[in-house]
């Protein structure tokens, strides 16, 4: 490596060696999944830890009720009509009552103007959010 310094009249050049030594990473263990955590459905958990519901809403029906868990998506029916965001508010405020959150820890992060939403949870595990909702759909 050379590095050339003005000095007075002229230029000053210093030569340095790199260094020869290796570097001594070692190979990193590939991450593991962890078991208890799914990867893969409607419930899963985003990159902030926090918890990620692919939901398909059902406006308009007589009450609120979660109608499908599948691998695509959790079916829920809304009873507020699909106008000035309603079934929305309706929504989450459904979704805080089945999971015992404040309303504040449900929010939707996609979809306000589709029936595919998706929304976020914190302060819950996705097994919790899958239990509930199966208690749910069972009722």
């Amino acid at each position: 490596m050379f590095t050339r310094f003005k000095s007075g009249c002229g230029y000053l050049i210093v030569t340095r060696e790199m260094s020869k030594q290796r570097s001594t990473k070692s190979a990193k263990a590939p991450k593991t999944a962890s078991t208890d955590v799914p990867s893969t459905g409607p419930v899963v958990l985003n990159k902030d830890g926090n918890v990620s519901i692919k939901i398909q809403a059902k406006p308009g029906a007589k009450c609120n009720n979660v109608t499908d868990i599948s691998d695509e998506a959790v079916g829920i029916a809304i009873s507020a009509p699909p106008t000035e965001g309603e079934a929305n508010a309706e929504l989450v405020k459904y979704l805080a009552s089945i999971f015992g959150v404040r309303k504040s820890d449900v929010s939707l992060d996609r979809g306000s103007r589709s029936r595919q939403k998706i929304v976020v949870v914190s302060g819950i595990t996705t097994n919790q959010v899958l239990a509930k909702l199966k208690g749910e759909m069972d009722n």
